[in-house]
């Protein structure tokens, strides 16, 4: 047996929002706008969302496709939060980390997380990309 630690990939996605820091992080963190933005392509949706923003506070998004074929609840444990600035969470024996960067253009949203060894990563990122993209449309409309 080999003893060398598993080594995880992880995957960046990121997006820039016209928008004031704090209605990013507002939408980011509410279940009412989770439920509306929270979809990687439009036959899926979101139809329950929680949120208990603080470190040790639990997050669940209960995730269907609009067919009722499929869903999924993508859950975890905040462990780290900064207001208007880093998200950090466990999901699973999996970690990501969500920054919200002001520059002068807006509010770039970097999501960092761990890539599951079952769908090959490139389909992750796209997957997290769209959902990102949603989030964009979500909150500059």
């Amino acid at each position: 047996m080999s003893s060398e630690p598993k080594t995880i990939q992880q995957i960046t996605v990121e997006t820039t929002l016209a928008a004031p820091v704090a209605e990013v992080w507002r939408a980011y963190t509410t279940p009412e706008d989770i439920k509306k933005w929270n979809a990687a392509s439009d036959d899926w949706h979101t139809t329950a969302a929680t949120v208990d923003l603080r470190e040790g506070g639990a997050f669940s998004s209960r995730m269907e496709a609009k067919d009722g074929s499929f869903g999924f609840d993508f859950a975890g444990t905040y462990t780290k939060i900064v207001d208007r600035k880093r998200i950090e969470y466990a999901f699973g024996d999996r970690k990501a980390q969500v920054d919200f960067i002001e520059s002068p253009k807006g509010v770039t949203v970097r999501v960092v997380f761990d890539a599951e060894t079952t769908n090959a990563p490139e389909m992750q990122r796209q997957g997290w990309q769209s959902i990102l993209e949603n989030f964009k449309k979500h909150v500059e409309k």
